[in-house]
């Protein structure tokens, strides 16, 4: 039996590999066409992305022609180098360097060698095409920006890198891909679906016909449309009224969770990243490490959000029911928390109403020390006071469809078991959390989601920035609602207090009529450190809103760097940006040419110079001043000033 079975086995497997390998060679064609085959040429048919439109129908991204000149190593044979470069205007030497990278690549298969040719100079080449064997033309398409503004909304398109060819088999080396902004996050729904044509040649390698009859072609599919969150009348209006600034402005709208404006500035012109001279310019971009036009600073940086955070102060001790709205706290230029905590409100006893538009550091830090001690476990407490604030989306990525930002910091009983090792945690140590100082960082994006939940009065939807795909519905995480831990009704008398900062507090001096704006104003101060030393610079300023309060259509936070006060720029920018979203234009004129003409240069010249001035031939050595910059909003610990 033993020896019918073993001729038996190896019978029966080599009949299995030879048919297998009888079903790869002669039936099955897909290897055949995946491998090098230099009987088959591949050409592909690359589609239109697709057309991003903001939420009002305004055309934003459009497409515009562009060519290619592909290269297959292997096929080069006798061409005249010299008059080829003459022709591209390249030298010899780039000429080399282009066919070594695509011989490396595969001498085989078609690749890149120069990228985003204009039509002046595909119709040139075209003329000549033909005496340079190996050589050949491929049409692709680029972006064709329709508006000037909105660069950290959209990102770019730029060529696949090594990682990504290894990573996804989709892309072949030279293909385009999205990078930042909408066009990263949503590639696969803007990019398409490229076609392909199987070209059969000779021994004398010319093309004698589609293989196979074009059994195994296929056509290109379009990229989908999209259809932004965006109103583009107001991100304009915002851009403009962040010329000269530095800083972010991110609006939402409340009832969806819809981004209605994202700005960042200072920005750039997206067409800067589109052809030849895309390389070149994104290099200049990149290396500006002072003004940092590639950094959104609305999704990216992270700052204390100073007086602002006191609403979650005040939420949370309503709900905790350490205080009611006629709680009453004594102010005398600030109050002793075991250290001192000044304050400039003006009032000696304080409620929660007036606490709020006269934004009294007492008060709040009353308020923060009742709900700290109300447990015996201080641990608890922390945590406990954690969950709150985190309920609001702060301390936490948002899970925006945008590729980046930033998580922000909202302590809690393990960060501070490590700084106090294990002791019990006291209320007069942690204090500055209170007033948005202390260990917490937001970013303008939560602030705008923060604000976006008081006007819901205790719920948000997950900021996004894409309204609709073509035939396609939207992703069900952006429609469904997020309830914080505080109770509804304790919203109303809070919401009041911020009405009142425009009817008697510190943003009276910039009401609209017509528009009950619910606001807050908030400084951070500022510091930078230059080679082992700190310097004081210019403190920043901070607004966030609602409008209007009842109905809420658009809530807003809004970030200007080394600018003052929150009502000196912050908040009159913000008022502004309300007011052209609910009623199309602006009454408050005088606002709007002092905002418009306003420049913060010389504050941030004086930055440029505490940065350069011990390195005046900007050389390799100030790498560690620059890398400084980064936290001259967020180095040292901040102190709120009341506005």
């Amino acid at each position: 039996m033993r020896k019918i079975a073993l001729p038996a086995v190896i019978i029966i497997t080599s009949v299995i590999f030879i048919m297998r390998i009888f079903y790869l060679q002669v039936i099955d064609d897909s290897l055949k066409l995946k491998s090098e085959n230099n009987a088959i040429k591949k050409i592909f048919d690359f589609p239109e992305r697709g057309y991003i439109y903001d939420r009002n129908g305004k055309l934003l991204v459009a497409n515009q022609p562009s060519y290619d000149i592909m290269v297959v190593p292997r096929e080069i044979k006798n061409i005249d180098t010299l008059e080829f470069c003459k022709l591209l205007h390249i030298s010899k030497a780039d000429f080399i360097r282009k066919v070594n990278k695509a011989r490396v690549y595969s001498p085989m298969l078609p690749s890149v060698f120069l990228a985003q040719l204009n039509k002046a100079e595909y119709a040139a080449f075209q003329e000549k095409e033909r005496k340079f064997e190996g050589f050949y033309s491929q049409k692709r398409s680029l972006r064709d920006y329709q508006v000037k503004d909105g660069a950290n909304i959209f990102g770019f398109i730029t060529q696949v890198n090594d990682a990504i060819l290894e990573k996804n088999e989709y892309y072949n080396s030279g293909d385009l891909i999205g990078k930042q902004g909408v066009e990263q996050e949503y590639e696969e729904i803007l990019r398409g679906i490229k076609g392909v044509k199987y070209l059969l040649r000779d021994k004398h390698n010319k093309i004698i016909g589609p293989y196979k009859d074009g059994e195994f072609d296929t056509i290109s599919q379009q990229g989908k449309d999209l259809t932004l969150t965006i109103d583009h009348e107001i991100q304009k209006y915002g851009t403009d009224l962040m010329i000269n600034k530095r800083g972010g402005i991110v609006a939402i709208e409340p009832k969806t969770g819809e981004i209605l404006a994202l700005v960042s500035a200072p920005t750039f012109d997206p067409a800067m990243l589109v052809g030849r001279q895309r390389s070149k310019n994104y290099t200049a971009l990149y290396n500006d490490s002072i003004s940092k036009p590639l950094y959104d600073r609305g999704l990216q940086a992270t700052y204390p959000p100073g007086s602002p955070f006191k609403i979650i102060t005040g939420l949370i001790g309503l709900h905790e029911g350490v205080i009611d709205e006629q709680s009453v706290f004594y102010c005398n230029h600030g109050a002793n928390f075991g250290r001192f905590m000044g304050c400039h409100c003006g009032l000696h006893d304080l409620q929660l109403n007036n606490g709020i538009y006269k934004s009294c550091n007492s008060y709040f830090g009353n308020t923060y020390k009742r709900t700290i001690e109300k447990y015996k476990n201080s641990y608890y407490s922390v945590d406990n006071w954690s969950r709150h604030v985190k309920s609001f989306g702060l301390g936490q990525y948002l899970g925006t469809d945008m590729p980046i930002g930033a998580k922000g910091l909202v302590p809690t009983s393990k960060m501070y078991k490590k700084m106090y090792k294990g002791a019990p945690i006291r209320s007069s140590y942690i204090i500055s959390n209170a007033i948005g100082q202390g260990e917490i960082l937001t970013s303008p994006m939560q602030l705008a989601n923060m604000m976006a939940t008081v006007a819901n009065r205790g719920y948000y939807y997950t900021p996004h920035i894409v309204k609709n795909i073509k035939n396609q519905k939207l992703d069900k995480k952006f429609t469904t609602r997020h309830y914080t831990t505080i109770d509804k009704r304790y919203f109303e008398p809070v919401i009041q207090g911020l009405e009142d900062v425009y009817n008697f507090g510190t943003a009276s001096g910039f009401r609209v009529e017509g528009i009950k704006i619910c606001g807050k104003t908030g400084t951070a101060e500022n510091k930078i450190r230059v080679r082992g030393k700190t310097y004081q610079l210019k403190d920043h300023s901070i607004f966030v809103a609602f409008a209007p309060r009842d109905n809420p259509k658009i809530a807003i936070a809004v970030f200007i760097e080394n600018s003052g006060y929150g009502a000196t720029w912050a908040g009159p920018i913000a008022t502004l940006m309300i007011e052209k979203y609910i009623n199309g234009k602006i009454s408050r004129t005088d606002l709007e040419e002092r905002m418009l003409k306003g420049s913060l240069a010389p504050e941030y010249n004086k930055i440029e110079n505490i940065i350069y001035q011990r390195f005046p031939d900007r050389s390799t050595t100030d790498d560690e001043a620059l890398s400084n910059v980064d936290s001259q909003v967020g180095e040292a610990k901040k102190e709120e000033e009341n506005d």
